[in-house]
């Protein structure tokens, strides 16, 4: 849901108080545990397909258990948020059939209101090519009483007053209506061949008991040319989104391109514990097939880490920071003869320079903060525990769970209708929160639980934000 048709609609006003995304699986094997935390963060991605966190191209291999041949899980499973109720579904996930680091899965759920159904392909090296790399998943869904911070595209926001999404907003504010959101992208990526990956395009981790065993990637020095793999990223996404009020409808749709890359220069590229890493991307809106708003977004990313080594209780303790920043050169302000503004040529809401939800500004809801421009950081403190209290338990050795992490993270940010320090660094937003991680089968899940001062927030997720 990018720009409205011009119809009418309607601003609902919302509960005051916290809100808390609450589910619970069902009894299905336990062995199947990490399968369901990735088909259920298939489902909450809907509204962020496009800022998962970038690594490069890598196959792990864990001592204890060496992977032959394919895997294939299956599950089924239940959750409940406020909004959609009780919902019960399944989920697969097939990884190494063909190609050692390829993964294929597979959703589908439904509720009394809700639905959904989602697929995709993961790291699908293209035949002949040895750096040619392709991913491809789509979400069709649902949802009962879909929220949006947005409008400020379809009517002019009066003097004075807020426009939905900027910092000064009210969490009020929103849209709010039965709809659906459907999204698929198409992503090719190529494998420089220098650093780590000089002479192949996927670089191979050895763990033992989920640290790394085998030669770092990167993280001695910063150079591209000697140290960490370099990926350059082409994708194609799309969304096309709809609200239904009782008096009209609003939908609209989104046909971009975005061109990326990234230099990760870390010593374990999913799980970092010293070493830094890099993005730059530009993304940008032709207005192509039922897309009617041409947008343009630039954004950087940079991340560093530093490992303060064991301790008594902990195998690793690492101190992780984070950096992003973005910016719409083509967003505007149109006036009217009363001073009401309405933004035009933006980026998406839920893709320019947008702040909230569980990867940025986790203490907030998804796509809470948006506008011409957005600066974010945080810290996280990572502190992985040397005992893990379900390794000598046999029945659950299947799951493969190396390690429990307990990590704690604050984070600020903030949006603004121009790139300046005066505009991007006063009155910022903060939330702090903690996060329980585990490594499974080669795949972080995580359990973030983040409180600003709107809400507390409780997200399910695979993989570390940064």
């Amino acid at each position: 849901m990018i720009n409205y048709q011009p119809v009418n609609y309607v601003l609902t006003d919302n509960v005051k108080g916290s809100r808390m995304i609450k589910m619970r699986f069902s009894r299905a094997s336990t062995r199947y545990y990490f399968t369901a935390l990735l088909a259920f963060s298939l489902l909450l991605t809907q509204s962020f397909a496009h800022s998962a966190p970038k690594n490069i191209k890598s196959i792990v291999n864990r001592a204890e258990s060496p992977r032959v041949g394919t895997e294939e899980l299956i599950l089924p499973y239940a959750f409940s948020t406020d909004s959609m109720g009780l919902n019960l579904g399944i989920g697969t996930m097939v990884s190494g059939y063909g190609q050692e680091q390829i993964t294929i899965g597979a959703t589908v759920y439904g509720g009394d209101v809700s639905y959904g159904v989602g697929a995709g392909i993961w790291n699908f090296k293209i035949p002949r090519t040895e750096r040619f790399f392709l991913s491809a998943v789509g979400f069709v869904g649902y949802y009962p009483q879909k929220k949006a911070y947005a409008g400020g595209t379809l009517n002019y926001t009066p003097a004075g007053t807020p426009i939905p999404g900027s910092n000064d907003s009210s969490n009020e504010q929103f849209l709010q209506a039965d709809g659906s959101s459907n999204w698929w992208n198409i992503q090719l990526e190529y494998t420089l061949p220098i650093g780590a990956t000089r002479d192949k395009g996927q670089v191979h981790y050895e763990l033992t008991r989920g640290l790394l065993s085998s030669k770092p990637s990167g993280g001695d020095s910063w150079n591209p040319l000697e140290s960490g793999a370099t990926v350059a990223t082409l994708k194609q996404f799309n969304r096309f989104e709809t609200f239904e009020f009782e008096d009209g409808k609003l939908d609209g749709a989104v046909h971009a391109m975005s061109l990326g890359l990234l230099y990760d220069n870390t010593d374990f590229s999913r799980n970092p514990s010293y070493g830094s890493k890099q993005f730059v991307a530009i993304s940008h809106d032709a207005a192509w097939l039922d897309s009617d708003n041409q947008w343009t977004f630039i954004e950087f990313e940079a991340s560093k880490y530093f490992s303060f080594g064991a301790s008594d209780w902990a195998s690793q303790r690492i101190l992780a920071l984070n950096f992003w920043t973005g910016y719409s050169p083509s967003w505007k302000l149109e006036y009217n003869d009363e001073g009401g503004r309405r933004i035009t040529n933006d980026a998406p809401y839920s893709e320019g320079a947008t702040l909230g939800g569980f990867y940025r500004m986790r203490g907030y809801d998804n796509s809470r903060f948006h506008d011409k421009a957005s600066i974010y950081g945080t810290a996280e403190y990572r502190y992985t525990f040397k005992n893990n209290p379900i390794e000598d338990v046999n029945w659950l050795k299947f799951l493969r769970l190396d390690w429990f992490q307990l990590v704690g993270f604050v984070e600020a940010g903030r949006v603004g209708e121009a790139y300046t320090a005066n505009e991007l660094l006063t009155d910022l937003k903060f939330d702090y929160g903690v996060s329980l991680r585990a490594l499974t089968a080669g795949i972080i899940v995580r359990f973030d639980i983040a409180q600003s001062d709107e809400a507390t927030n409780a997200w399910v997720m695979v993989d570390h934000p940064f």
